[in-house]
């Protein structure tokens, strides 16, 4: 199987390996894929368009993206206090 993800670039590309992390093209944030608020926004019909996928979390950071807030709190204050 292959899997499309992002690279560092922002640009998608093929993988015989699934993303690590899961985003959300749109508003640029990454997370965990088991993250609960991802998943609440997935049942109720949103996000899937807009879910990309990462390999890792320095892949997902090079590409603009910043940590979710809820799956990932340690790592978005500290995203939060150096990028104020």
């Amino acid at each position: 199987m292959t899997y499309t993800l992002l690279g560092a670039d922002g640009q998608p590309y093929a993988s015989e390996t699934p993303g690590a992390l899961g985003g959300h093209r749109r508003q640029r944030i990454y997370g965990r894929l088991d993250c609960p608020s991802a998943l609440r926004a997935i049942a109720r019909g949103h996000y899937r368009r807009h879910r990309v996928f990462f390999a890792d979390e320095p892949t997902a950071i090079a590409a603009g993206y910043r940590p979710c807030a809820s799956c990932l709190r340690p790592e978005y204050l500290r995203w939060k206090v150096a990028h104020r």
